[in-house]
């Protein structure tokens, strides 16, 4: 379902235009002077319904060239009494996040959604559930998430990440070990 916004009247978008004058975009984000232009085409019609939830933002795009990539086979920056411990599944679980049954759009903004919110909170592990795949064992969030986990959005916050035990998921599940917060 697509979410549409409210259509801006001329007094609160001068207004708007007005209360952005000195403010510089983030340089994924497009300038005020395009938003103005486009905005007209960009905003749909409002529907008419109220959500009980506030909108909450979208994930950051994609980024098209990738950083330095983590494995389930290394982990830099980890000491190996850490990197056991992750991968015998010692460590104390902090939350978990299930992915089945979505599709790769709803699961990667879902994987932002909790990385984030986890590494806002603190936590440490955290446990992935991505789902084994058909019955050839291909899957495609099995395959998407260690890529997402690698992106420039969400890299930052990861330390290392490895297949977890049969009693968490095995194949269909990854430890997330997340950075200490500074």
């Amino acid at each position: 379902m697509e979410r549409r916004r409210r259509v801006l009247s001329p007094d609160e978008a001068k207004l708007w235009r007005e209360a952005m004058k000195g403010v510089t975009p983030f340089p994924q984000r497009l300038p005020t002077e395009l938003l103005e232009t486009a905005a007209p085409a960009m905003i749909a019609r409002p529907s008419g319904r109220s959500s009980p939830l506030p909108p909450s933002p979208p994930p950051p795009p994609r980024p098209a060239v990738p950083p330095p990539t983590l494995d389930p086979s290394r982990s830099p920056g980890l000491d190996k009494r850490s990197r056991d411990r992750l991968k015998k599944g010692e460590m104390a679980i902090e939350g978990s996040l299930d992915l089945h049954g979505l599709t790769q759009d709803a699961a990667h903004t879902a994987l932002w959604r909790f990385i984030t919110g986890s590494a806002e909170q603190g936590r440490r592990c955290v446990l992935v559930i991505t789902g084994k795949g058909n019955r050839d064992g291909i899957g495609v969030l099995r395959l998407q998430v260690p890529r997402w986990l690698n992106e420039s959005t969400l890299r930052p916050l990861v330390l290392a990440f490895v297949g977890a035990r049969p009693q968490h998921g095995g194949d269909g599940a990854l430890y997330v070990l997340l950075k200490r917060r500074r």
